[in-house]
Parts: structure tokens; sequence; C-alpha cells
């Protein structure tokens, strides 16, 4: 078996933050937005997780798992903001979020 080098996994985590980082800036629906945000937070926790490995040295994983809680916190307050929005209009983009005020 063949050892993968933590060089493939920096490239990997690397891409999916740029997919992500282009879906972010392009895309106007907020789902979508919401999903790249997402992959950037995934792809700098494969970093942290790599650079653990490779200095065997576990305090990249305990900030995964800081990273991991927050995230959580992301998505509850996210979710309760988009849902927000698609109660007022079904076809809500991020353009959309002047409405929210009161």
């Amino acid at each position: 078996m063949t050892d993968v080098s933590g060089a493939w996994y920096l490239s990997l985590a690397a891409a999916l933050f740029g997919i992500g980082a282009f879906g972010l800036l392009v895309r106007r629906n907020v789902l979508v937005m919401f999903m790249c945000v997402e992959l950037m937070l995934n792809a700098a926790n494969l970093t942290f997780v790599t650079f653990a490995r490779m200095l065997n040295d576990i305090a990249g994983q305990a900030v995964v798992f800081f990273v991991l809680v927050v995230a959580a916190a992301e998505v509850v307050v996210g979710l309760a903001i988009i849902v927000a929005i698609f109660r007022r209009r079904r076809e809500a983009t991020a353009d959309d979020l002047h409405i929210l005020r009161g």
C-alpha cells in the first residue's frame, strides 16, 4: 500500500476552498451560498487535520472540533435567517436581505 502524502490532502483542501469561494462569489441563491461557506469551512478543517498529522500534534484536531462547534452554531442562525427570507418571498436571493428590517 502506498501512503498518501500531506501535499495531496492540502491540494484537495485548496481545491475545495476555491470551489466554495467561487460559488460564494458567483451564486446569488442564499441556500447555495450557505453550502459554499460550509464547503470552505470543511476545506479549512481538512487543512488543520493534515497539518496535525504531518506534525504529530493533536492541536490541529482540537481546532477542528471548535470549528465544527462554530459551524453548527452558524447553521442554526443561518438557517433561521434563510427560513425568515423564504417565508416572505419564495424566490429570494442574497439581494433581498433588506426585507428583514423591521
